[in-house]
């Protein structure tokens, strides 16, 4: 090789290694700049390297570290994406001495573009209020039910209206459900659903006096508590009741869902809380939050916060992770309704008055973010818009959207809910979300549990579990034996069957030997060897002369002596009927006793003692 092609070598290594050093320069910068933590699992579910290396199986091994590398490949991913997400929030901000809550929505409007201003509007329905409202969950269409009977479809950001008919009977709740085609009203006695046009689809008579509506749109369940106080899981994908819970609570008229783990809180009468699952009877967790009757119940969407108002006036922040309460609050008079927005904005409705807080988790506040009044009005429904700076309330004489900056989340999820879907999209995704459906036996509190491992040893895990079997069978109440009407169920056999198979004593032995001898009069009595035992039918057989009838007696004995001499079988016959079989003695008026013809000497005619 000459020295030119020498140092032509030399300067391509160079620049390679110029250029790796830069791309490793690079890749430094990015990983400092990714947000990597805030995707990565818990530490109680990562495994590390010394956890690794402490497994034997060599393929388990394997397996494991190739989970663990896809989990943090998942992880770098989803921090890369952030680069995407260009739209951040926006805040109101005041200057100087002035309050973001004295701001009125006109003053707001003047501020903002065209697009937004549209979305601000008023609509007066004083006939047939109070409305309750709710959006799907792209934000694209609107539903509103009045109280006497009046429901109506939008598709509000563009002003247009899907349907609107009057059903003639009061309203309590209405509720979209997985899309904008269809959607359930809680009606005077049963739950409707019906479609985009107000056809009416399905009518749940197993749902009565229904209060509120919930959906759970990845497991297809409709949920609905009444007055009864019955908690019912419907499934939607299938029309099959899943479950149906009695709080035993009395009248429940206040429901939330937690959008993390999918689990159902209730509000009650006696000023408790409790969250319920379609997989157990009894409530997981019940919270004493009120001195009063609990009136609206809000979670946030992390799953970690939730917010209670009473009659007493209260309203309270809580930790669900500790199930302690956070901050207090005072409202003048008893919030009506609340609401929490995507970035944690709480939307507070007391009397004609709107309240919206910011930062109400972290910190408690001295001032509220934004203010409302509607005048001569009393609030009684709100939501935030998904995806919009729109809060949606609903009151006594119509339903206003009020603008509220930084309430919905900026960036969209397109795969979760996109809000410019076309029909094709809208397809697509009602089969995906069919396909991919979570059964209701995955909802829990812990929704970490999938892929723990338990690290406690095998005697221990065995100890446990037969301590979970002892506990079961003491707290079991054992299985009633059924009855059956037909065949020789007798309770000598329920007796047996009741009782173990390997377990042998005195009483057992007794009943089995009492069954073999009945079997065996049946089997002798089947063959005739022994007689029949009278029954309630002998009466209509035909009756056979006996040896010792009257008729014969008399032609036996007319002329004889008047003793029973001439017939050893009279005499035998006289002395029998002295006593009964068991040796106890007769009564002296039902002896038999012998009548001799001088004292028939009276008689007209014998013709009675003849035989026919």
């Amino acid at each position: 090789m000459s020295t030119t092609d020498q140092t032509a070598a030399r300067q391509d290594n160079n620049v390679n290694s110029k250029q790796e050093k830069k791309k490793e320069k690079e890749k430094d910068i990015e990983t400092v700049t990714l947000n990597i933590p805030k995707y990565v699992r818990e530490k109680e579910i990562v495994l590390g390297k010394k956890q690794l290396k402490s497994i034997k199986d060599k393929k388990v091994k394997g397996t494991l570290r190739r989970i663990e590398s896809k989990y943090a490949d998942a992880a770098e991913k989803a921090a890369r994406t952030e680069m995407l997400l260009t739209e951040d929030p926006g805040y109101l901000e005041a200057e100087g001495m002035e309050k973001t809550y004295n701001f009125t929505q006109d003053q707001l409007i003047s501020a903002v573009d065209e697009e937004v201003a549209k979305k601000r509007f008023d609509i007066s329905l004083p006939t047939f209020g109070p409305y309750a409202f709710d959006y799907t969950r792209n934000g694209r269409h609107m539903a509103i039910a009045g109280r006497k009977g009046h429901i109506a479809t939008y598709n509000w950001p563009l002003d247009r209206k899907m349907c609107e008919f009057h059903v003639k009977e009061n309203i309590r709740d209405i509720k979209w459900l997985h899309n904008e085609l269809y959607f359930a009203v809680a009606q005077k006695k049963y739950v409707y659903i019906y479609d985009h046009n107000g056809l009416e689809l399905h009518c749940l008579k197993k749902h009565i006096e229904v209060n509120k509506i919930e959906f759970l749109p990845y497991h297809f369940l409709l949920v609905t508590v009444g007055n009864a106080g019955w908690l019912k899981y419907q499934d939607t994908s299938t029309g099959k009741l899943v479950c149906e819970h009695r709080t035993k609570l009395g009248k429940c008229d206040a429901m939330t869902q937690n959008p993390w783990n999918a689990i159902i809180h209730l509000g009650h009468v006696n000023g408790t809380v409790t969250l319920w699952s379609p997989n157990m009877a009894t409530p997981l967790v019940k919270m004493l939050t009120h001195r009063g009757p609990v009136r609206a119940l809000a979670v946030d969407h992390s799953g970690k916060y939730m917010a209670t108002s009473g009659l007493d006036g209260q309203l309270k922040i809580w930790d669900i992770r500790t199930y302690k309460s956070l901050h207090e609050y005072y409202t003048p008079t008893p919030a009506a309704c609340l609401s929490i927005s995507q970035l944690g904005l709480l939307g507070v409705g007391w009397g004609p008055h709107v309240w919206v807080w910011k930062d109400a988790f972290t910190t408690k506040q001295q001032s509220p973010y934004v203010t409302h009044i509607e005048r001569g009005a009393q609030i009684h429904d709100m939501h935030f818009c998904p995806y919009e700076d729109i809060l949606g309330v609903g009151y006594s004489s119509g339903i206003s959207s009020l603008v509220v900056p930084g309430a919905g989340e900026p960036n969209f999820d397109s795969l979760e809910a996109n809000p410019y879907q076309t029909k094709k999209q809208r397809q697509e995704s009602e089969v995906h979300a069919l396909l991919e459906k979570i059964q209701p036996e995955a909802i829990t509190l812990d929704t970490t549990f999938v892929g723990k491992i338990d690290r406690a040893s095998k005697a221990v895990i065995e100890k446990e579990r037969k301590q979970e079997e002892e506990e079961r069978t003491k707290n079991s109440k054992p299985a009633k034996e059924k009855k059956k009407m037909r065949g020789r169920n007798t309770a000598l056999k329920r007796y047996l069957r009741k009782k173990q198979s390997n377990v042998i004593d005195g009483k057992r032995l007794a009943i089995e030997k009492e069954l073999a001898r009945q079997r065996e009069l049946r089997q002798k009595r089947s063959l005739g060897e022994i007689e029949k035992p009278p029954t309630a039918l002998d009466r209509f057989e035909k009756k056979q002369m006996s040896l010792f009838s009257p008729w014969k007696l008399a032609s036996y004995f007319f002329g004889t002596s008047d003793n029973s001499s001439g017939c050893p079988a009279i005499g035998q016959l006289i002395e029998s009927s002295k006593t009964l079989e068991n040796g106890k003695p007769v009564s002296e008026a039902y002896h038999l006793k012998w009548i001799s013809c001088s004292e028939l000497s009276g008689v007209e005619s014998i013709d009675h003692f003849t035989e026919p």
